[in-house]
């Protein structure tokens, strides 16, 4: 890497080669390589970032395999990154060189598996001082969305009930802690070996959804009432089956599909649907939603600096041993959260 101290927009271009991680066709992340690219410069709404950490997602498999008709090849995916704020554009006010920020980028457009990568400056939120670039990696993509879930979406309540389907998982993890900060009761399905995990997450009741009927052991732990909320993270199949356990005036809020509406009669119980994409707000333009990201970026990394909400980082790997561990994200063998560190 040719680097050396920071510099400004008004220096004269230069080429500057940095190490990424690409793809260079849509495929398995097994086929992601170490190579030299130019080192990015930022857009007058953008700001340049040191990546000091990078955090791991299925939307990166995900997306490594289907690619995107806006790539161009080779692509450097990577959507959560912590890093150091080395050059501004020439419309940000807001930042200074130095800041230290994380957020949830454009998928869209090239980013973090890299030594350096540029983001619009309205979606960044600034780390806290007691946080590592670590921590602040794991939160955005699953944190994010647990966060636009319940306070965005479902608006939750103290002593209301919530099941959150896939609790040892990142979107379920932080789901769970929410959820029992602001005073509900959590119900949680996952598999046995992981009640301990959920359970010291603030799970009060645990669903072995492997050997037990969910939508029987739902009905039994409420009287047959249901549940006020409902966090799904598997399935639109498993969101349509959730309709029917869901109480009077109750919230499904769908990450990963869209339940079937034929099955959802009008009136009877007064329901709701939320679907959760967070990278829509990029694709759709919406300058409101994407600044919305950097707040809770703001609300959600206050909570992890106080010690109310851990940031269920489990594991720091290399740039160069991220193929490998998306092709375990993929295969569902993680707990957690994984981080890439560039130091």
């Amino acid at each position: 890497m040719i680097f050396v101290g920071f510099r400004t927009s008004t220096q004269p271009p230069k080429t500057i080669i940095m190490k990424a991680l690409v793809i260079d066709q849509p495929g398995s992340p097994k086929n992601l390589r170490l190579t030299e690219m130019p080192e990015p410069k930022p857009q007058n709404n953008e700001v340049l970032i040191k990546v000091h950490a990078v955090g791991l997602n299925p939307a990166d498999y995900k997306f490594a395999q289907w690619g995107h008709s806006a790539w161009k090849y080779p692509f450097i995916l990577g959507l959560d990154v912590a890093g150091e704020i080395v050059e501004l554009g020439a419309e940000i006010t807001d930042w200074k060189i130095g800041d230290r920020v994380f957020y949830h980028g454009d998928f869209t457009k090239p980013g973090g598996f890299a030594e350096y990568t540029t983001t619009v400056a309205h979606t960044i939120a600034s780390i806290p001082e007691n946080l590592s670039f670590n921590q602040a990696a794991a939160l955005p993509c699953a944190g994010f969305t647990a966060y636009q879930a319940l306070h965005r979406k479902l608006h939750i309540q103290p002593e209301q009930t919530i099941l959150i389907h896939g609790g040892a998982g990142g979107v379920g993890g932080f789901a769970i802690q929410l959820a029992r900060l602001k005073g509900l009761k959590v119900i949680t399905t996952c598999s046995a070996e992981n009640f301990d995990w959920v359970s010291k997450l603030g799970a009060n009741i645990c669903i072995d959804y492997q050997n037990e009927n969910v939508v029987e052991r739902v009905k039994e732990i409420t009287g047959e009432r249901g549940v006020d909320a409902i966090v799904n993270t598997v399935s639109a199949e498993l969101s349509s089956t959730d309709l029917g356990i869901l109480a009077f005036g109750g919230g499904l809020v769908c990450v990963v599909g869209l339940p079937d509406f034929d099955v959802m009669k009008s009136l009877r119980k007064a329901l709701s649907v939320h679907d959760i994409a967070l990278g829509g707000a990029y694709v759709r333009g919406d300058i409101i939603a994407q600044k919305d990201l950097g707040k809770i970026g703001q609300e959600l990394g206050k909570l992890v600096s106080e010690g109310k909400v851990d940031s269920l980082l489990q594991e720091v790997i290399t740039l160069e041993q991220i193929p490998d561990a998306l092709v375990r994200l993929s295969e569902r063998h993680v707990k957690g959260k994984i981080v890439a560190s560039n130091k």
